[in-house]
């Protein structure tokens, strides 16, 4: 799926950029090739608009931010937060044409990040209710540029048969490469949430983070993932640790996705510190990077394209929800235009197609 080509998911929320990140003024962002200056108004609220001057094309993420509006750099002209232009230096008589604007998108400020959706959202901006918890503390762990699919890096948040071999040495165990199958799978009218438990490795790293002594534990895994490109994971341990993972990836364009990720914890600074859970969160995140930005971009959403096993059922169920998606919206699936399939020499025949297997 080419995500660019495909109108309807503009209508989702993607977090952009930390909150922090505008307090310097204004920054230019991509999201699904669509080019956005945000800045924040006179209220300290976070604005997006289309980064081009409707005057001389100028990128208006070149300007300032002037009593709550931005300015071009090019002959001043402000525009606020909705894309109307509000003030236009070379005119005296304070009339300003109401084609004086450029186009504006929903813009909200969420666990510290902007949220954009550039077409009216299908969905509210995902409910993670622990942020308001006073039990858990909120961690920022990083924010940068990856060059995979969004759908990649979903699919790999609720695989299981991965970590025993991408993370062995972080906390998989690859003498143990079978994992458990799912608890539970429940479909979302915009996602789904899985269940299960997941025996590992404790490094010495994770030993501290989870103040274990123990060589092995498991992971008492509830995932949620919201429909694109966000997931929650919720890990709980035997000893009543709670960490929780969420982890955004706002597409830039096909092939590559700005990831926000942060957790919270149900413990405090004096018993873990937060650099070191950023460190062992890191150190997984990077293993995972490595891979996923070897595989293809362009994700297929027919399930008889690529091949299955029974721990690939939550991605299965994202693609044909995706797919479902598409179609409920009148539209077909993107992809790239590929060889074609190569002709059988004389004599050589062609493998035939089976039933497919039970998780398919």
């Amino acid at each position: 799926m080419l995500v660019t080509q495909q109108p309807v998911l503009r209508r989702f929320w993607y977090p952009v950029i930390p909150m922090s990140a505008l307090e310097t003024g204004p920054q230019a962002f991509t999201l699904l090739k669509t080019p956005l200056v945000l800045w924040l108004n006179e209220l300290g609220q976070p604005c997006a608009v289309l980064d081009r001057c409707c005057h001389r094309s100028a990128q208006l993420s070149k300007g300032v931010v002037c009593n709550g509006h931005i300015r071009c750099p090019y002959h001043g002209w402000e525009f606020d937060g909705s894309g109307t232009c509000v003030k236009v230096p070379q005119l005296t008589d304070n009339f300003i044409p109401p084609t004086y604007k450029v186009e504006g998108f929903r813009c909200q400020e969420r666990y510290g990040y902007v949220w954009v959706a550039l077409a009216d959202p299908l969905t509210d901006i995902p409910e993670i209710s622990e942020v308001a918890d006073p039990r858990f503390r909120q961690i920022h762990q990083f924010y940068e540029v990856w060059k995979c699919a969004g759908l990649r890096l979903m699919e790999n948040s609720f695989d299981n048969a991965h970590p025993h071999f991408v993370h062995q040495q972080s906390f998989g165990v690859i003498s143990e490469p079978v994992p458990p199958d799912l608890d539970s799978l429940e479909e979302l009218e915009y996602g789904l949430r899985a269940t299960s438990v997941l025996p590992v490795f404790n490094s010495d790293l994770q030993k501290q983070n989870l103040r274990m002594s123990e060589d092995r534990t498991v992971r008492i895994l509830e995932g949620t993932w919201f429909m694109p490109f966000g997931r929650k994971l919720k890990i709980t341990y035997p000893n009543g640790l709670i960490h929780i993972i969420f982890t955004g990836a706002a597409p830039i364009d096909d092939q590559t996705s700005q990831v926000v990720q942060f957790c919270l914890r149900n413990d405090s600074e004096a018993e873990v510190s937060a650099e070191s859970i950023i460190a062992f969160d890191r150190q997984v995140t990077l293993e995972d990077q490595w891979v996923l930005e070897s595989t293809d971009y362009d994700v297929p959403l027919d399930i008889k394209v690529e091949q299955h096993m029974f721990t690939d059922k939550p991605g299965i169920v994202m693609r044909r929800k995706l797919a479902a998606l598409l179609k409920a919206h009148g539209e077909v699936e993107a992809r790239r235009s590929r060889d074609p399939e190569p002709t059988p020499m004389v004599g050589q025949t062609q493998k035939r197609g089976r039933s497919s297997p039970p998780w398919v």
